[in-house]
């Protein structure tokens, strides 16, 4: 499945919400899909942005790590669903969008917490995802960038 496609899976079960283990479940979701297009886009994105987006990897990976693995069947796993990552820069705006309401949920959660504990792991997965979210808007800039460079080739 394409990214976008599972960026958008990703939006619509985190809004549904549910209780706390059914949110930060998609919290870890996201996570790993964030994980698995920054390690895409690391290995066969371009060449501008492979740095950030293994920086990318290396924060979503932290993100799951923060949180308990939910239990899922086989075939449930997003990330392990993507088949290709699409246009780089309307991935990494799905992407970025998706991180910032991963970010709210938590903020959420933790406000919500009735256990010192779920309280911390939210507020490190909170980090993580603002960082992770911050990799995607430096990988746009870049993008960005490339394109103001390109017409300025063309034209001179």
């Amino acid at each position: 499945m394409d990214a976008v496609r599972l960026i958008v899976t990703s939006r619509r079960s985190l809004a549904a919400g549910g209780d706390v283990r059914e949110i930060l479940a998609e919290v870890w979701q996201a996570q790993a899909l964030a994980q698995t297009i920054g390690s895409r886009l690391a290995v066969a994105g371009p060449p501008e942005l492979r740095g950030e987006a293994l920086g990318l990897t290396e924060l979503a990976g932290r993100g799951c790590g923060v949180l308990d693995p939910p239990e899922l069947a086989p075939g449930e796993l997003r990330a392990g669903q993507l088949t290709e990552l699409g246009d780089a820069r309307h991935t990494l705006m799905f992407l970025g969008g998706l991180l910032g309401e991963v970010g709210i949920a938590l903020v959420g959660l933790a406000c919500a917490a009735d256990d010192e504990g779920t309280y911390w792991q939210c507020m490190e997965a909170i980090d993580a995802a603002d960082e992770s979210r911050d990799r995607v808007l430096e990988m746009l800039r870049r993008l960005a960038d490339r394109e103001q460079v390109v017409p300025e080739r063309e034209a001179g």
